[in-house]
């Protein structure tokens, strides 16, 4: 890792720990691989693969790390049952809270991500939790 990739992912992390409420710079990165596996499981693998290129390596591992044997995505998951999984995901059980690091979340990937995968990834999530991925 080039000290320009460790630059990066540390103003990311301090970008997701300052506009996600969050005490400690492990707390955001803690917040930031329970996010993206939770993503990575509503994402159809192609979409997923898209963004896991667009991401550096220490984000799209989470990304791809989670893998279910069957697992269907559920296209009309509400919001609050995400923002529920990806507290569970990151240590937390407080939804309402999670709503506030998964933005943040959300904010960075977009913007490394770019507006065509983004309309994309929009696209491919469930609607109310396509509606969150916009509002970040």
């Amino acid at each position: 890792m080039t000290q320009a990739d460790v630059a990066e992912m540390t103003d990311y992390t301090a970008r997701v720990r300052r506009n996600g409420y969050l005490l400690t710079e492990q707390d955001a990165e803690q917040w930031s691989s329970g996010v993206l596996r939770a993503l990575g499981l509503h994402l159809p693998r192609g979409t997923r693969k898209d963004l896991a290129q667009a991401l550096p390596e220490e984000l799209a591992t989470p990304l791809k790390r989670k893998f279910w044997l069957l697992h269907f995505r559920d296209k009309n998951k509400t919001a609050q049952a995400f923002l529920k999984e990806i507290g569970l995901m990151s240590g937390n059980t407080d939804a309402a809270f999670a709503r506030y690091p998964t933005t943040a979340v959300f904010h960075e990937v977009k913007a490394m991500a770019g507006p065509d995968l983004s309309d994309e990834i929009a696209a491919a999530l469930a609607p109310e939790i396509s509606a969150l991925w916009q509002a970040a």
